[in-house]
């Protein structure tokens, strides 16, 4: 018989692609709203987390999911789940 090793739930978090820094490498921006300490007005706060590409397909604007990993380098602690919603490339 074999025993299955059931894993933990990992984190994971949906954000936009701002940038592709080097080879396998892109830098993802996720925001999400918390209230002042004084005004308990919402203000809007950004995370920026470096995530491992492996297939070099995500591009700058992309929607992605990404879910929480062993370190993969001294920054990148994520990687891409999947593409939510692909950026649209209009030259204008």
């Amino acid at each position: 018989m074999e025993n299955k090793i059931k894993r933990n739930f990992r984190k994971f978090l949906v954000g936009n692609v701002i940038q592709k820094s080097g080879d396998k490498t892109i830098k993802v921006a996720c925001f999400y709203k918390v209230p002042h300490s004084v005004y308990q007005k919402e203000v809007k706060r950004k995370t920026v987390i470096y995530v491992h590409d492996k297939d070099n397909k995500c591009a700058i604007g992309d929607s992605v999911r990404v879910f929480e990993t062993r370190p993969l380098s001294r920054l990148k602690r994520w990687r891409v789940g999947s593409i939510i919603g692909a950026a649209s490339n209009i030259n204008i």
